[in-house]
C-alpha cells in the first residue's frame, strides 16, 4: 500500500543542456488537488510529462500509486490526462467521442448525456470537432477526461479558452472528483483555481 498518489525526489530535467527543473521534490496525497504554478517556460509542463512518463527525467525517482513509473494499461487505466489538445476523429461528433469513451471502459463517472450537460455541450452534440470553438473542444476534452473512472488526473492549464463562468464551474468539478478519493496534478495560471488548492512552483518548493 502506498501513503502517496505521487512521489517525486530529487528530480532534474536537463533540454537541450539548459536545465528545466532542478532537485524537486513533491509528495501528493489521496484526494488531493495541486496546482503547479509559474512562468511560461519554467518547467510546469515538463514535469505533468515526467509524471505521465511521456519525457524522461535527468536524474531523480519519481513514483506514482507506490511504483516507478511504468507505460501499461494497468498504469493508464488510473490516470486521466490532458496536455496538448488531442488529435480528434473528424468524422465522429461530441456525442460520438463521448460515447466511444464510455465503450472502451467497464464503467464511466457519468453518462454520456449528464457530461454533454455538465460540460455545457448539449446544443453541440451533434457538430463534430472542427466545428467548435477553442473553448468548445477544451470543454470536451475536460468532459472525455471526467467521463471515465480514474484515481489521478494530470491536466496542463485545463482553464485554456474556456469563458470566466466556466473557469469557475470546473473548480467546482475537480473539488467533487477529489470528493469521491480522485487526485489532480495541474499546471495553470487561473487564480480561481490556484486559491482553492495547494500551490507548487516547478522548483518544488510551495507557493
Amino acid at each position: 500500500m502506498y501513503d502517496a498518489i505521487i512521489d517525486i525526489r530529487r528530480l532534474t530535467v536537463d533540454l537541450g543542456g539548459n536545465p528545466v527543473l532542478r532537485g524537486m521534490d513533491l509528495r501528493v496525497s489521496p484526494g488531493e488537488i495541486v496546482a503547479v504554478v509559474g512562468q511560461n517556460g519554467s518547467g510546469k509542463s515538463t514535469l505533468l510529462r515526467c509524471v505521465a512518463g511521456l519525457h524522461p527525467g535527468t536524474s531523480g525517482e519519481i513514483r506514482v500509486f507506490g511504483e516507478p513509473r511504468s507505460d501499461d494499461a494497468r498504469f493508464w487505466g488510473r490516470v486521466g490526462l490532458l496536455l496538448d489538445e488531442p488529435a480528434w476523429y473528424p468524422a465522429l461528433t461530441v456525442r460520438e467521442h463521448l460515447e466511444l469513451m464510455a465503450a472502451v471502459h467497464s464503467s464511466t463517472r457519468m453518462t454520456v448525456d449528464a457530461a454533454l450537460e455538465e460540460f455545457a455541450l448539449v446544443e453541440r452534440a451533434d457538430a463534430v470537432p472542427l466545428n467548435l470553438s477553442t473553448g468548445q473542444r477544451q470543454r470536451l476534452s475536460l468532459a472525455a477526461a471526467l467521463l471515465r473512472p480514474s484515481a489521478l488526473l494530470l491536466l496542463d492549464e485545463p482553464e485554456r479558452g474556456l469563458d470566466a463562468a466556466f473557469r469557475a464551474r470546473l473548480a467546482d468539478l475537480l473539488d467533487a472528483y477529489a470528493k469521491e478519493g480522485g487526485t489532480v496534478v495541474m499546471a495553470t495560471h487561473d487564480p480561481g483555481l490556484t486559491a482553492r488548492n495547494r500551490q507548487v512552483s516547478p522548483t518544488g518548493v510551495a507557493a
